[in-house]
């Protein structure tokens, strides 16, 4: 079993227009509702997969209903912590020019209670788990240790999606992969990244710190990974249409943690990633992916090229 545990999900409200305005009135022609959010997304990625996997997640309100009542719907393992405050609402608006506005709502913070019960059982599902992705932004207010002493938990292998202070924090704990963008790498070393003679040295410091290894991410551009003294660019497959890029990072995320449960070496499970991430581009609602399609897409990643030893 694989977990999935964040403490940020989201009620997604994805809407599409013919053309969208600024400062005018813009009428829908499309509205869908779906649990979201990157352990969520995490979650349903795997199980599209076929993989078994178990969601560990707050919910609370209206929204977190909504969440937990597709949950069950599905049949999706999950644990829920239920807390005082609704789960956050986001929206994400389409046009026809395939161009994707995602307004976020900041997660509320979670009472010292909720924390403790998401402790008690993360402990719990951890001991039972073949492998572990914990993902997310932290909640205001979240100590920036918490992902590190979920680690402390933790036996089997972890990968880590964060950044900033939190990311840092954690690499003490030696999680077997972290997965920023580029953006989020940039904010979490603390300067500017703008190409990869600037990214590589980074992904050097978070190993240095104690990350196994270091995937990132840059949208439909190249994604570097660096393991020990080595490091490689893979190259994205080409998808037509694009139709909502949002929760590629995180299909991603399930499918290089289902790569490596079942013991592929870590670049080809990248590739697997890669291949769900792009799998996940004309699909209206994320992390919504099929199996056959992902295995079929792999082949249409490239080789790795070796870039520094």
């Amino acid at each position: 079993m694989i977990l999935a545990a964040g403490l940020t999900p989201a009620w997604q409200q994805i809407m599409r227009f013919g053309r969208l305005r600024s400062g005018e009135v813009n009428r829908a022609a499309e509205v869908h509702w779906c649990a979201s959010g990157k352990g969520l997304n995490v979650g349903i990625a795997l199980a599209a997969l076929e993989v078994p996997a178990h969601t560990l997640s707050p919910v609370g309100g209206f929204s977190g209903a909504g969440i937990e009542a597709e949950f069950a719907e599905r049949n999706l393992p999950a644990t829920w912590i239920r807390t005082r405050t609704p789960t956050r609402v986001c929206t994400t608006l389409l046009d026809a020019s395939d161009n994707a506005t995602e307004l976020v709502e900041n997660a509320a913070a979670l009472a010292d209670s909720e924390y403790d019960d998401f402790r008690m059982h993360y402990a719990r599902l951890a001991q039972a788990a073949e492998f572990v992705v914990l993902t997310g932004s932290l909640p205001k207010g979240t100590p920036p240790d918490f992902y590190r002493d979920c680690l402390t938990q933790t036996r089997c292998p972890t990968l880590l999606d964060a950044r900033g202070p939190e990311l840092l924090a954690a690499l003490a704990g030696k999680p077997r992969v972290v997965k920023p963008n580029r953006e989020e790498l940039a904010l979490t070393i603390g300067r500017p990244l703008v190409d990869r003679a600037s990214v590589l040295p980074a992904m050097r410091e978070l190993i240095e710190r104690g990350a196994q290894s270091v995937l990132v991410t840059q949208g439909k551009s190249a994604v570097w990974v660096m393991e020990g003294t080595h490091a490689w660019e893979l190259t994205p497959p080409e998808v037509a249409p694009i139709v909502n890029p949002i929760g590629c990072g995180d299909c991603m995320a399930a499918a290089v943690a289902w790569g490596l449960s079942r013991g592929d070496s870590l670049l080809d499970a990248v590739r697997l990633g890669m291949a769900a991430a792009a799998e996940n581009l004309p699909q209206l609602l994320p992390a919504r992916l099929s199996r056959r399609r992902v295995e079929s897409m792999r082949d249409r990643v490239p080789a790795p090229v070796l870039i520094r030893s």
